[in-house]
């Protein structure tokens, strides 16, 4: 059981070191709320997250008040909405936009369609609708699952989405392409990630549950500065005891989250994730082991590291550890990120390569503007690929610079922050692209 007086270990966390309760968020199954009427169906909807998720935002604050652990966002998560659409989906999107903002949360996640195998209509008809609905709505994330390891890559739906990023990207262009930081491109989609934008309540959920996610790199980082210069076994050890005291906080958090709301606790997605906020950066993190910039050569290395050391701590903390739960390395949320990138240390190809041992993918990166459709498919095509043979998580959350160029910048604000303009390989591949079909899945997915 896990006592109130374990918060006091991690207090000068909080005050000094940027700790924090990235968000608590409730995942709602729908499928109850299909309706071949579009309007009766987005009514439903509507009805039935005010009604699980009305005292999500008030308890959260209450901890946060009561345990004076800051819990930064309130989240809603719900069943991939291509499930339960049976005709237009662009009433439920705006149902669902308008639920997150009468319950005060500030993302609500399942815009969402399974499509590693194939489409059926109705993920065809949301794919379709994703550049209008992330344009027309404010808290609304979208997410699309292109490949698996079982499955192999759905080539079509990724050239798809090269094309649906773009449009998006150019519709929200006022915004520095505000509507693609709320899509992101899996494969290997996890079903009970807390995180945005790619939560969605997965079909193997309950009825509904209480996800916790926990952060705190300027504690790894601070943990790691007492130990400078000591052997890599030092660091891991030095890692796994600080993500053991995090996760820790965030079961309590979870926990009593889950008995004041009613609602089953689900799991605490130990990743660290970081913000714009100085002394709250992964890239820090890796700097302190060695690297003279994030991107040096070591720098998968010390990330792999990292990764590993965190999910060792946190399993010992927790006996429900899900989600995605490793080091997230979004460069327009990531102060270290950010001045890696802007200096050149930090390349697109370097990032895919740290992507191999990270907790997700290339995420929250800007292109040029004039990066082309097939280019960005090409970059997911590769990033689902290394999800598949490898069997991990993967994913591209990135964003074309209308009307910018390599070295400008884009901002998007608060925890989305700010991202330097990365160049692209100019040579294309329009013509790989186009083949379309599906890529098999790796032999070792033949477990059975």
């Amino acid at each position: 059981m896990i006592e109130t007086g374990e918060i006091l270990q991690t207090m000068h966390m909080i005050q000094q070191e940027n700790f924090d309760i990235r968000t608590i968020t409730l995942g709602i199954n729908l499928l109850d709320c299909s309706d071949a009427d579009p309007e009766k169906c987005a009514r439903r909807v509507y009805d039935k997250v005010c009604t699980t998720a009305r005292d999500l935002v008030k308890t959260g604050e209450d901890l946060e008040r009561e345990l004076g652990i800051p819990i930064v966002n309130k989240r809603i998560s719900v069943t991939p909405v291509s499930l339960i659409a049976q005709g237009d989906p662009l009433p439920i999107a705006k149902a669902l936009d308008d639920a997150a903002r009468e319950m005060g949360v500030n993302f609500i996640g399942g815009y969402s369609a399974l499509m590693q195998k194939g489409a059926t209509r109705a993920d065809e008809r949301l794919l379709a609708s994703i550049p209008e609905v992330l344009t027309v709505t404010e808290r609304l994330c979208s997410s699309v699952n292109v490949g698996s390891t079982r499955a192999g890559i759905n080539m079509n739906a990724v050239r798809e989405m090269g094309e649906i990023i773009r449009k998006t990207a150019e519709n929200t262009a006022a915004q520095d392409g505000l509507g693609c930081a709320k899509l992101v491109v899996f494969a290997n989609a996890v079903e009970d990630n807390p995180f945005m934008a790619g939560a969605f309540c997965g079909i193997g959920e309950p009825e509904a549950a209480i996800n916790v996610g926990v952060s705190g790199p300027g504690v790894v980082k601070t943990a790691l500065e007492a130990v400078r210069g000591e052997p890599f076994d030092v660091v891991a050890e030095t890692i796994k005891r600080t993500a053991f005291k995090i996760t820790r906080v965030g079961q309590l958090v979870a926990r009593e989250a889950s008995q004041r709301l009613g609602i089953p606790f689900g799991i605490v997605d130990l990743s660290l994730a970081p913000t714009p906020a100085r002394g709250d950066s992964v890239a820090r993190i890796l700097e302190e082991m060695g690297l003279e910039r994030t991107g040096a050569p070591g720098t998968t290395a010390a990330l792999a590291l990292l990764n590993d050391a965190v999910k060792k701590g946190g399993v010992m903390a927790s006996n429900h550890v899900g989600g995605l739960s490793g080091a997230f390395i979004p460069v327009s949320e990531d102060i270290g990120m950010i001045e890696a990138a802007q200096c050149g240390a930090l390349t697109l190809e370097k990032l895919e390569a740290m992507t191999c041992v990270c907790s997700v993918g290339l995420d929250m990166i800007a292109v040029p503007g004039d990066t082309s459709a097939a280019t960005i498919s090409g970059i997911i095509a590769d990033e689902a690929a290394i999800g598949m043979v490898n069997n991990k998580t993967t994913a591209v959350r990135i964003i074309p610079a209308v009307g910018k160029a390599a070295g400008d910048t884009v901002e998007f604000g608060g925890l989305l922050g700010f991202a330097p303009v990365i160049p692209v390989n100019g040579y294309a591949c329009e013509d790989f692209i186009a083949r379309g079909g599906r890529i098999p899945a790796p032999l070792h997915s033949l477990r059975n």
